[in-house]
């Protein structure tokens, strides 16, 4: 397993859901690379896996991808996992993968669970085509971005923390058209996994009567031609 970076999914919620080949990797690894060290704690202890860790987050810096390289191409071998999921989708996965390239190191990628793909497969919209954006803005550009979303004719798929759920839901009654279908996943894979779907305003109804702790996956479904 020398000189190579193994790109590696782990569960996004469930830790049952991580693949032998997963375990089998991050256990003959020298190192293994965590969006956070605390996070994939849990997972390593659960599976009894001994190798050491390090941190690779998002304001690291170019720094820390410096000290990964040299020991890569000192013949080591490295895992490189996001908190939750298939790393490169908001985490410094990409630019670790990007540089790891540019110094001809074998990159490997071990698959797995991803929250895209699994909102995807449970949502019942058509899904030939869909854009995900992310996050929704914080502050700056939020306006912008739910008309943005709603003016797409596509399916549009995002991410959305339980401090502003409640504000997007509202923006997206603002903006959205009544007929438009919604899908939301709250805690997937997790003990309070929950699925609301429907249009705007009924999905907005069945969120009153439930807790809206935990995290969000906003499908918005594509304009029916």
């Amino acid at each position: 397993m020398s000189e190579t970076l193994y790109i590696v999914a782990t569960p996004i919620g469930n830790l049952s859901d991580i693949s032998p080949r997963a375990i089998e990797t991050l256990t003959k690894v020298d190192l293994i690379a965590c969006e956070d060290t605390r996070v994939t704690k849990k997972l390593t202890d659960r599976y009894e896996i001994k190798t050491p860790r390090t941190s690779l987050f998002a304001h690291s810096g170019s720094i820390k991808i410096d000290e990964l390289i040299a020991k890569l191409k000192e013949g080591k071998s490295i895992a490189y996992v996001s908190d939750a999921g298939t790393p490169g989708v908001n985490d410094p996965g990409g630019k670790l993968v990007e540089r790891a390239y540019a110094e001809g190191i074998n990159v490997s990628p071990i698959p797995g669970p991803s929250a895209i793909t699994t909102a995807i497969s449970v949502c019942g919209f058509p899904m030939e085509r869909f854009r995900y954006t992310g996050f929704v803005p914080h502050k700056k550009g939020r306006e912008t971005f739910f008309k943005t979303v709603s003016d797409d004719t596509d399916a549009v798929l995002f991410f959305e923390s339980t401090h502003r759920i409640e504000k997007t839901i509202v923006s997206l009654q603002e903006h959205l058209q009544p007929s438009r279908e919604l899908f939301v996943g709250r805690e997937l894979t997790k003990q309070f996994e929950t699925l609301y779907r429907g249009t705007i305003d009924e999905v907005a109804e069945q969120m009153k009567n439930t807790s809206l702790k935990g995290e969000f996956v906003i499908i918005i479904s594509p304009i029916r031609k």
